[in-house]
């Protein structure tokens, strides 16, 4: 999401209607639309590269990935009349297992994403670490993980809901290794995730020194 935003309040249903008949992406935030955010070629080729393998491994199999076009609702059934509660998102890549539920037979806002990727980016990251997050976990009950890939850096932060329903984190920043999704069997090498990028010197430096720590204090 970037930090253009209208000043006016809109309920959902104007929301969806101004949306639906949009050229431009925009989401939405209790009342108020944003603009999307124009990507880097980063940012770019991480979506590509996630995307690409994702929906190969995802052949044959009773989940498939949607990318960047597809709105999710994190919120409550709104009611008749202006309605401004929820967060309306596009999710640059999501997935969903077993059949597509949807806000309303338009069929473009999804209820039941298992799995969201946002590659962040310093526009971005406030807020999908923040606000986003937490309607993700408190409105989306069948999503498992939730990915934040960085483009400054080889780094996914992964949160994975555990079968008690508490978040368990972890961290991947070491390029040679692997980021495990066991919710819908994908393996996600770094190196394939950040094919074609070419990172900042500090960024590697600073790779190279924690994976020195690491080993020292082994």
């Amino acid at each position: 999401m970037s930090l253009q935003r209208s000043y006016a309040r809109y309920s959902v249903e104007e929301y969806l209607a101004i949306e639906r008949d949009s050229e431009e992406r925009h989401e939405y935030l209790d009342g108020e639309i944003y603009d999307m955010a124009g990507e880097s070629p980063e940012h770019g080729r991480i979506c590509i590269n996630m995307s690409r393998m994702i929906s190969t491994q995802l052949l044959g199999k009773p989940c498939e990935a949607f990318s960047k076009d597809m709105k999710v609702r994190s919120g409550p059934i709104p009611k008749r009349g202006r309605t401004t509660k929820g967060l309306y998102s596009y999710p640059d890549l999501l997935v969903v297992c077993g059949e597509l539920k949807f806000h309303d037979e338009h069929r473009d806002v999804l209820l039941n994403p298992k799995v969201i990727i946002e590659v962040i980016s310093p526009s971005t990251e406030a807020f999908d670490r923040g606000e986003k997050w937490i309607r993700y976990q408190t409105w989306l009950p069948e999503l498992t993980d939730y990915l934040l890939v960085s483009q400054s850096t080889p780094q996914i932060d992964h949160f994975h809901r555990q079968a008690g329903g508490e978040w368990r984190y972890s961290l991947m920043n070491q390029l040679e290794g692997s980021l495990q999704l066991q919710s819908i069997d994908c393996t996600l090498p770094l190196t394939d995730v950040y094919d074609r990028i070419v990172f900042p010197v500090e960024a590697t430096e600073n790779l190279d020194e924690e994976s020195e720590r690491s080993q020292h204090s082994r």
